[in-house]
């Protein structure tokens, strides 16, 4: 999965189901604002991210991610990416 597949599924599932406009989504905007997350939004964030990338999250891993940027080197450092040929 490319980098550029990472964010446009992050940000398809965020406006799904998060409800925010997908302008509203940009790499310097902050996640928890944007998003309006509260400590039960994260736990959906956490879970939708396990079922759409396959892999566990740990609570300590949000302490770094401010921004949406951060949020998608994370989920890239996780998943890890392959440039198309």
């Amino acid at each position: 999965m490319s980098h550029s597949e990472i964010i446009e599924k992050v940000n398809q599932f965020l406006v799904e189901e998060f409800e925010v406009e997908p302008e509203a989504i940009t790499p310097d905007a902050i996640l928890k604002d944007t998003l309006g997350l509260d400590s039960l939004d994260y736990i959906d964030l956490v879970v939708v991210i396990e079922n759409n990338f396959g892999f566990k999250v740990k609570p300590e891993d949000f302490v770094g991610i401010s921004t949406f940027q951060d949020f998608y080197e994370y989920i890239n450092s996780k998943v890890g990416t392959k440039e198309p040929a």
